[in-house]
Parts: structure tokens; sequence; C-alpha cells
């Protein structure tokens, strides 16, 4: 099962970009724009003007805003108004992560799952995806997934993997509906072979654009066909 799931599963790259609730990017339990030093902080970011902005998280994160002190971090690790600093950033970014913050919990992982920014850890990383995975943290979800079925930062699991696979395809990430679709089709690992299900994640994953899903809701379609009594 891994070698076939492993084809599927794209490599992901640490995002290092802003938490900003604006637009459907942002998805986190961050808090709601409060305070009036981290409003005006996302109107300066969205407006470019980047140094303002970067000031503005900076006094709101010293205030205790998780939500500053996520993009704040991301801002000094990306080198956006201003110099980048990597060692303030981590510890802003941890902070977040401290504060709850899933997204931050998850990037935080990822950090240290690719090894950018820190020495390369899987368990440390597993330690901060599953909290936030915990929370209900798709791409979180996702991760934990992958690490399971892959034995990286914790023992090689796929029954855990499968379960955090569904989650993670419940809640909308195209990739685990297409393993989940795929755990279906084939059965195993705990998991009984559903076809009709199978083809109902396919499905899923299709109508977000995935080409190879659209492929196999097809194949899965016509060979449910055949099976209909004549």
């Amino acid at each position: 099962m891994k070698t076939a799931m492993a084809s599927v599963i794209a490599a992901m790259s640490l995002s290092i970009s802003l938490s900003i609730p604006i637009g459907a990017a942002y998805a986190d339990n961050a808090p709601r724009l409060t305070d009036i030093t981290t409003q005006n902080a996302v109107a300066d970011y969205n407006a470019g003007n980047l140094v303002a902005a970067r000031s503005e998280f900076r006094r709101a994160a010293q205030k205790g805003s998780r939500l500053a002190e996520f993009n704040y971090a991301m801002m000094l690790l990306n080198g956006e108004g201003g110099p980048a600093d990597v060692q303030e950033g981590k510890k802003w970014l941890r902070r977040a992560a401290d504060a709850n913050m899933t997204h931050a919990q998850y990037v935080y992982g990822k950090m240290y799952d690719d090894g950018q920014f820190v020495e390369k850890d899987p368990a440390e990383a597993h330690r901060w995806f599953l909290r936030a995975a915990n929370q209900g943290h798709v791409q979180a979800e996702l991760a934990l997934a992958n690490q399971f079925l892959d034995g990286r930062g914790t023992a090689r699991d796929n029954t855990q993997a499968f379960t955090w696979y569904k989650k993670a395809a419940e809640g909308g990430d195209m990739t685990a509906q297409y393993v989940a679709g795929s755990f279906y089709e084939r059965g195993g690992d705990g998991v009984e072979r559903n076809l009709n299900v199978a083809r109902a994640y396919y499905a899923a994953a299709a109508a977000q654009g995935d080409p190879a899903a659209k492929l196999k809701y097809l194949q899965l379609s016509a060979e449910l066909e055949q099976k209909k009594p004549q």
C-alpha cells in the first residue's frame, strides 16, 4: 500500500506566507481582528506598505496578538519590510504556536519536517502536526497522514495514515480525497474495499481539478456499471 500511495502524494514545501484573514486562503483558529494595530497592519500589508505593516505587526505581537505574532514571524523569515531575521522569526513563530494558533503549529512543524531554518527533525514535526491536526487543521491532518504512511517521525502505521487522510479529505483537501479513494479502491489496512465510496472520493477530488482523480472516477464508474445486474 505504501508504494502505491507514495506515487500519488506530491511533496509539499514549507509555505511561508502571511496568515491574513482575507479571502479563501485564510483558514485557522486565529481570533478576529479586534485591535486597531493589527487592523492597520493588515491594511498596510495588502496595500504593499510592508515597512509600516512589519512595524505594526511587531507592536501588536508584543501586546500578545497571536495573529500578529505569526504574521510578524513570516515577515521576518521572508525578509519583507526589512532585512530577514531568521532567529527572531523562529522565536515569534514559536510564540504563536504556543498560543495555540493551529496554522502556526502546522508551519512550525513543517519547518522541522523540511529542515528549513532548523535542523531536520521529523519527530518534532510530528509533535506539532499532531497538535494542529487534533484541532482540525486540514493541512496538518494531511502532513500527519503522510508521516504515518512513510514512517517518518513516527512508526509506520497505515491504519493511522488512513484515519488522517480521511479527516483531511472530509475537510476538503484534494490530495487527501484522492488518497482516501485509493484506500477504498484497494481495501486492506483495516479498510473494507468499497468501490462506490472510492468513486465518491475520486469525484470530490476531480471536482477540484485533479485530472488523475477524474480518470479514476471514470474508470470506476465504468466498472460499477458493468457489475450492475442486466
